[in-house]
């Protein structure tokens, strides 16, 4: 045989071992064995929480994504959702963990852990970091999202009235009345950014928001005095008058 072709033969046999060699490494990694993969139920559930505790949030995801997985009709599974949507919160997932406590409320509307499931997905919807257990927020709900802050209104008042005796419950309804003071404050804020602005007609427009959904709030009169003022500047003096008196007769005996 030509000695040219002995050598082109030896290269071909050499790629052709070589393409063996990573071929049967791929092969054995794809049967790495799972460690996990005689668990029990209560192993996985132990292990994420576990993992949970620790702030490991990537690693509690993979256990309880496989214990839903193997253990899909165990009470472990069910307390699993919940547990998800917790560590999907903290891992700064706000829309995953609302989306999963939706699933969960879908398939166990009766669970005993649905008023927790609900307390979570109103935090989850106003997208506050906050614990198990956290009290009335310190940041000012006046800048949130209005919807956001609707939609969690409407969960926590949920809450409230399906679960009058939950530990949740005294909770939400704090919540409930700091979000409608935070809406007031945010429709009297944008009011006067209008009025600033010389925006008369809008500034009156963002005042009587507050007059008809927020009336009971301490931004009504601050409501009333931009309406009165925004008349002034528009020269619409009859109207002005009339919030004026209205102003006089909500005033407390007394005071001038």
């Amino acid at each position: 045989m030509h000695f040219k072709n002995v050598v082109r033969l030896a290269k071909i046999a050499a790629l052709a071992a070589a393409a063996s060699m990573t071929v049967g490494c791929s092969w054995l990694e794809s049967l790495e064995i799972d460690p996990t993969r005689d668990w029990t139920a209560n192993r996985l559930y132990s292990e994420a929480r576990s993992a949970m505790s620790d702030g490991d949030w990537a690693l509690a995801k993979d256990y309880y994504t496989k214990l839903e997985a193997r253990y899909p009709f165990g009470s472990y599974a069910q307390q699993a959702q919940i547990d998800l949507a917790y560590v999907y919160f903290k891992d700064d997932d706000a829309p995953g963990a609302v989306q999963q406590l939706d699933r969960f409320l879908r398939a166990y509307p009766n669970h005993p852990n649905s008023d927790y499931a609900l307390y979570l997905k109103a935090i989850a919807t106003l997208n506050e970091r906050e614990g198990w257990l956290a009290s009335v927020t310190r940041q000012d709900l006046a800048d949130r999202d209005a919807q956001a802050a609707r939609d969690a209104f409407d969960i926590f008042k949920e809450l409230a009235a399906r679960f009058p005796e939950s530990r949740y419950a005294p909770e939400a309804r704090r919540r409930m009345h700091e979000l409608v003071l935070a809406q007031a404050r945010h429709q009297i804020s944008t009011a006067r950014y209008y009025f600033v602005r010389k925006a008369y007609v809008a500034a009156i427009n963002r005042a009587k928001v507050v007059l008809s959904d927020f009336q009971m709030t301490p931004q009504r009169d601050e409501a009333l005095e931009l309406i009165a003022d925004s008349y002034h500047a528009l020269g619409l003096f009859d109207l002005e008058n009339d919030i004026r008196r209205v102003i006089e007769l909500n005033k407390p005996a007394g005071k001038k």
